[in-house]
C-alpha cells in the first residue's frame, strides 16, 4: 500500500456554534449525516463534536486533493465510531466512486478537540 494523500484541518468551535445557533437544522443537515447529528446532539457540548467532524471532513477532502465540491460532498463522508471509540470514515455516493477511481484502500482519521478548537488529520492509503 502507498500513501495517496494527507490532510489536516483546524476549526474554531465558536464558529461552528455560531452556525448551529444561526442556521440550526439547515446547517446540520447540509453538513452532517443523520447518525452524526444524533451522536453530536447527545453530547454535553454538541458544538465540540460537530466541530471535530467538520474538521475531519475538511481534512479528508484535502487528503484527496479536491476540497469539498463536485467529487466529494459533505454528506458523502461520515465520521463513525468503532466499538473501541476510535473514529472511522465511511464514504458513500460520489466520494466512494472517486475513492474507488483512485485505488483507495483505506482512509484513516484522527480527531482532537479542546475548549476552543477542534482539529483532524486524515491519511489516505491505496494501491
Amino acid at each position: 500500500m502507498s500513501l495517496i494523500g494527507i490532510g489536516i484541518d483546524v476549526v474554531e468551535v465558536s464558529r461552528i456554534k455560531s452556525s448551529l445557533d444561526e442556521f440550526g437544522e439547515r446547517f446540520q443537515t447540509r453538513i452532517f449525516t443523520e447518525s452524526e447529528r444524533e451522536y453530536c446532539q447527545k453530547q454535553k457540548r454538541p458544538e465540540l463534536h460537530f466541530a471535530g467532524r467538520f474538521a475531519a471532513k475538511e481534512a479528508i477532502a484535502k487528503a484527496f486533493g479536491t476540497g469539498i465540491g463536485k467529487e466529494i460532498g459533505w454528506l458523502d463522508m461520515e465520521i463513525i465510531r468503532k466499538p473501541s471509540g476510535e473514529p472511522d470514515v465511511k464514504l458513500t455516493g460520489s466520494a466512494l466512486k472517486f475513492a474507488e477511481s483512485k485505488g483507495v484502500q483505506q482512509v484513516k482519521v484522527s480527531l482532537t478537540h479542546a475548549k476552543h478548537y477542534a482539529a483532524a488529520n486524515a491519511v489516505i492509503m491505496g494501491e
